[in-house]
């Protein structure tokens, strides 16, 4: 399920940058790359500083991507690989946050309202000595409060537009988006604390262990010559077993849809 939802993160990612999609299918995509992504995933400066100089115009690369392991061309990506670390971090770069709704045909004058969704990406790190990474997607109704999982899932079966559509018209939230960010941050606390936390307890008994290694190592050294060291190798197994859980947001968004929007689902 991880490399389905990276799989479909790229597809929004590439297509949200306007990219051109060469080819997509379950596992592998191709896409010809915009100017402004070309210049944050590629590193070509110095391709780019000539071709402004000289005033030509550029041929922007194919990216060949694929999510599940074949002998096909194309970058692995999987939660760890440094492509998708690349691409979060392009993000910052790029429009985090977005304000989207519901396409709506016209039927005759009926005005039609649209309801508040407060939608939320977040990758969640479980990290030691090993890491492990999770991607989850919620979405929050800011007028009536429902709770979804799996929202960008959700979205990509509505059409959406960045323009209100005629004859629609959007609801006041009865929850605050600031509010709304709270509960969903709850969520995913709750979440957090319904994990198997055995992964914890085995990293610090390799901490232990290693410690008690490195006490021995010392144990008749002189601690006024390498006392210093011991305490900053010490520190050095700290820093790399101590269990750590990180939570990054990788982007959201304000969507306008229809009451019945995310009834099918």
């Amino acid at each position: 399920m991880e490399q389905l939802a990276i799989h479909q993160y790229l597809v929004d990612y590439f297509t949200a940058g306007g990219c051109q999609i060469l080819e997509c299918r379950p596992g592998f995509l191709k896409v010809k790359l915009t100017v402004a992504l070309d210049k944050l995933l590629m590193n070509r400066p110095f391709y780019w500083h000539y071709i402004e100089k000289i005033g030509r115009e550029p041929e922007t690369q194919v990216l060949a991507l694929k999510t599940v392991q074949t002998e096909e061309e194309g970058d692995f990506i999987h939660f760890g690989s440094p492509r998708l670390h690349q691409i979060f971090a392009s993000t910052k770069n790029l429009a985090r946050y977005v304000r989207l709704y519901e396409e709506r045909p016209a039927n005759g004058k009926t005005q039609t309202p649209l309801y508040p969704w407060l939608g939320m990406n977040v990758k969640v790190s479980f990290q030691c000595d090993l890491k492990k990474d999770f991607l989850f997607s919620l979405g929050l109704n800011l007028f009536n409060g429902t709770i979804l999982n799996h929202f960008q899932e959700k979205l990509e079966s509505l059409p959406l537009t960045p323009k209100i559509p005629d004859y629609c018209y959007t609801l006041t939230p009865m929850i605050k988006p600031q509010s709304g960010l709270r509960r969903l941050e709850a969520v995913i606390e709750q979440v957090i604390a319904q994990e198997d936390f055995h992964w914890a307890e085995e990293a610090r008994e390799r901490l232990q262990n290693d410690l008690d290694l490195l006490e021995r190592f010392y144990e008749d050294l002189d601690p006024e010559t390498y006392g210093a060291a011991y305490e900053k190798e010490k520190q050095s197994l700290i820093d790399l077993y101590e269990p750590k859980i990180q939570t990054h947001i990788i982007n959201g968004g304000l969507f306008y849809l229809t009451e019945h929007a995310m009834h099918n689902f």
